[in-house]
């Protein structure tokens, strides 16, 4: 089997439908039921923030945050909503930016320039939840610290030091871990490097992207979940010719039913892209130029390609933190319901985070942009306040695509729960469609597109309430409307027991 297969493989089966959209939570009870007793300390500390040489004079920082992702940003804003930022908080960041919005860069960020593309500053935390736009003057304004494109490259646990990739050292109070995700790369050796190969992370990768599909012809993504959904929109924006490619039989194997993943494809087809599902590949080949020129598959047949765009999952970007303690079931750091982890002193938030998902009763991993932001939130609150409830994080999941001026459509669902047990769909997806989970008679997860904002409000109300509904009349609702007004009703009849 290639390398390029079994990658594949492997992202696909660890990408069970069972698991949600980025939501990696095995179901073996012996692994993921919460203990009784928690192997993180449960009780309130703060680690000694004592100089240990005159060498640190001037590198002592009370709080640091690394990472500059979502998570950081909403973490920032937390600080300063409590007082204690100024000339107290350092984010230490790889990227050249104030933390921004990350969804932006599959979507408003790769439409054409005549289509009114997202740029920054427009995106910057935490304007994706209304919040005031944080560019780098607001952090100068609030007195944080900012370390630009100097990632930690290294930890000293007793000694409480941080080792930066120029050298710089850092001496920390407590240490908040946001580091998010990595892509996943095909390797060198079949062609993950090569010219015209992309993958999406950042703006630098975003930028080079674009610059490829200002020159493309023939595009191809590779995946068929939320990257592979939301640049091959995008694509479309371009006028571009594109096939999407992917191991499993329908796109989002992860969360839609087969049904409601045909009438996507079904959309995106009308639109122009193409689909080969349920293949393999086996390299990536380059051209005379050196750029990558097409795409060898499993069964030895090939499609020409100048632009390649790679989306099959992320990992947790946990290096240099492994001896914080590492999750090996689900990944990431282990952290307790207020994101301690077994380190005094030092916490875990947003993607790279392994937490107890309270409502569900197992551990999980979520590469969301809302987990980012209610995990940060929750964690500084912790930190700062006598806040001591634990986090209990309802599963939620959107996406948003078509959106640029001249589409014909646009299309925004939203989910929210787990995707476990019988489905029930509803409606003809003109524009409309639902989908309610349902175990044992009770709703576990319900998605719904294209709904008005009322609708879409009351879906968390549904997946956390997991009212008993009436199949019967579920199933003979005629509408989307009359379907979510019987969900509705139920909600009303529990609330009034």
């Amino acid at each position: 089997m290639s390398s390029a297969r079994r990658l594949m493989a492997t992202m696909s089966n660890n990408w069970s439908l069972k698991n949600g959209l980025s939501l990696w939570c095995p179901q073996s009870t012996s692994l993921n039921r919460l203990p009784r007793q928690s192997s993180v300390p449960s009780r309130s500390f703060r680690r000694s923030y004592t100089v240990l040489s005159s060498s640190f004079a001037n590198e002592n920082r009370e709080y640091v945050i690394v990472g500059g992702g979502n998570a950081a940003g909403y973490a920032a804003r937390t600080f300063v909503e409590h007082g204690m930022a100024n000339g107290k908080l350092c984010i230490v960041s790889k990227e050249a930016y104030a933390p921004y919005e990350r969804p932006a860069l599959t979507k408003g960020y790769l439409f054409p320039s005549d289509k009114k593309p997202a740029r920054l500053p427009g995106f910057h935390t935490c304007v994706g939840s209304g919040g005031e736009r944080q560019t780098s003057e607001w952090y100068k304004e609030q007195g944080i610290e900012m370390l630009y494109e100097d990632p930690v490259t290294g930890i000293d646990i007793e000694k409480q030091t941080l080792t930066t990739n120029s050298g710089k050292l850092l001496k920390y109070g407590t240490l908040i871990i946001s580091t998010g995700c990595t892509a996943s790369r095909f390797p060198e050796k079949i062609g993950g490097k090569l010219l015209g190969v992309h993958y999406i992370r950042d703006v630098a990768d975003a930028d080079s992207l674009i610059a490829s599909l200002e020159k493309a012809r023939k595009v191809v993504v590779v995946g068929g979940g939320y990257i592979g959904m939301e640049v091959a929109a995008a694509a479309v924006g371009w006028k571009l010719d594109t096939t999407v490619i992917f191991p499993e039989d329908h796109l989002l194997q992860r969360l839609f039913t087969p049904s409601l993943a045909r009438k996507y494809e079904e959309l995106y087809q009308e639109n122009g892209v193409k689909f080969m599902k349920g293949v393999s590949i086996e390299n990536l080949e380059a051209g005379s130029d050196g750029r990558v020129a097409a795409v060898k598959l499993g069964n030895g047949s090939t499609i020409d390609a100048d632009t390649i765009i790679i989306g099959i999952g992320a990992k947790p970007a946990v290096s240099p933190f492994e001896s914080v303690g590492l999750n090996t079931t689900v990944g990431g750091i282990q952290v307790d319901g207020q994101f301690r982890t077994s380190i005094p002193g030092i916490f875990a938030i947003g993607d790279v985070a392994a937490f107890p998902l309270k409502m569900y009763n197992r551990i999980a991993r979520v590469e969301h942009v809302d987990h980012a932001r209610r995990s940060a939130q929750h964690c500084i609150k912790a930190l700062l306040s006598s806040q001591t409830h634990t986090y209990d994080y309802l599963p939620y999941f959107y996406s948003r695509v078509f959106e640029y001026e001249g589409s014909p459509r646009k299309v925004w669902w939203q989910f929210f729960g787990d995707n476990v047990g019988e489905t029930i769909e509803i409606g003809n997806f003109d524009p409309k469609i639902t989908t309610f989970w349902m175990d044992a008679g009770k709703l576990k997860g319900v998605l719904l597109e294209s709904g008005s904002p009322e609708e879409f409000q009351l879906l968390p109300k549904l997946a956390r309430s997991q009212p008993f509904l009436d199949k019967a009349k579920l199933k003979n609702a005629t509408s989307v409307e009359e379907a979510l007004e019987v969900a509705r009703a139920a909600l009303q009849d529990e609330a009034a027991v």
